[in-house]
């Protein structure tokens, strides 16, 4: 393959004046320069290009485009959130995302993309047609708790590479599935940047400090917005840490706060922040009460949750491309290997 490639003269042996462009969100702007400005000299020559098969072409065109992922579900407040910082962040959304029945065949904006709403009946023909499409796709799953085992299953079944921040379901299974499936995974409970750093420290301190704690009696009181139905991940993940230091706690211990007049008044929860917050309390008290430790994080917002989220997708990516023997991450492997942004 024969080209002509006219280099400005002052490209070379003059750094000095190299121009840098740099890349912004809005639209591109580049300094004009004239012929007469710039003197040109040619290089010819001649490329002896093999012929790409039709996979190499398709392989090729696929790292040619952003990262495309999808986003399950984009009718949720989390799903919505991760949308926006991945538009922010320059990947591709996928315009289809997996919802409950009654919203299939619904198309939603979010983000300033229209996104097509797939309900249970079809989506297994709708991933296998993404897929076909957008064969380096990463799926990010904020869907209901009662739909992370069939979901996991799918995206395993369709060999495609998924982030998982959803809460709930049988974890056992879960992780089961996707060792079977020898599949590229983050599996976390949380996916907030800071938080997790505090997990890691927690899990650091109870590894390090056996029993450190023991006789001690726990309290914890978490907030969340009315329509999570479940306990927190994060707490629970907390109190594993707790209970290796010794400490005595049921699960069904945890006080679940979900009345906005509560949440309000007690916790101390912002009023415009009612439908999107996380607060976590957690108290240790010595056993003849002379002694106490109170650990606390408070969240307003879902974009914390959702940045990690584009930090998982394209931290996997990565690990895809570099064909990393471990398939498995959570949030944790993120944050030690550098890999937020």
């Amino acid at each position: 393959m024969a080209f002509v490639l006219e280099v400005p003269v002052n490209l070379l042996g003059h750094r000095q004046n190299l121009v840098s462009f740099s890349r912004s969100r809005g639209p591109s702007t580049y300094t004009s320069f004239s012929r007469k400005q710039r003197p040109l000299f040619s290089i010819s020559a001649t490329l002896n290009t093999p012929v790409q098969s039709l996979d190499e072409k398709h392989l090729a065109r696929s790292n040619d485009v952003a990262l495309p992922i999808m986003v399950n579900s984009c009718m949720g407040k989390m799903g919505q959130a991760v949308i926006e910082a991945g538009v922010s962040a320059g990947l591709h959304i996928v315009p289809a995302s997996f919802g409950i029945e009654t919203d299939a065949g619904k198309t939603v904006q979010v983000g300033g993309k229209d996104i097509q709403v797939h309900g249970p009946s079809d989506r297994e023909t709708a991933l296998a047609s993404l897929v076909e499409e957008y064969p380096n796709m990463i799926v990010v799953d904020f869907t209901v708790p009662n739909a992370v085992n069939d979901n996991a299953e799918l995206y395993c079944k369709s060999g495609v590479p998924f982030v998982i921040g959803t809460t709930g379901g049988d974890r056992d299974l879960l992780y089961k599935t996707v060792e079977d499936a020898k599949l590229y995974a983050v599996i976390s409970p949380q996916m907030g940047k800071q938080v997790v750093a505090f997990l890691a420290a927690m899990e650091i301190m109870s590894k390090q400090f056996p029993g450190a704690f023991s006789g001690y009696r726990l309290q914890v009181m978490e907030s969340h917005q009315a329509t999570k139905l479940d306990a927190s991940g994060t707490a629970k993940a907390v109190i594993s840490c707790f209970q290796k230091l010794g400490v005595s706690f049921d699960l069904d211990e945890i006080q679940l706060i979900r009345d906005p007049r509560q949440q309000i008044e007690m916790v101390g929860v912002p009023e415009e922040h009612l439908n999107g917050h996380a607060f976590h309390m957690y108290n240790l008290t010595s056993p003849d009460g002379t002694v106490s430790f109170e650990f606390q994080h408070n969240v307003c917002g879902r974009s914390i949750y959702a940045e990690g989220a584009i930090d998982a997708a394209l931290f996997l990516t990565k690990k895809i491309q570099s064909k990393a023997d471990k398939k498995i991450y959570d949030m944790i492997d993120i944050l030690r290997e550098g890999s937020m942004r």
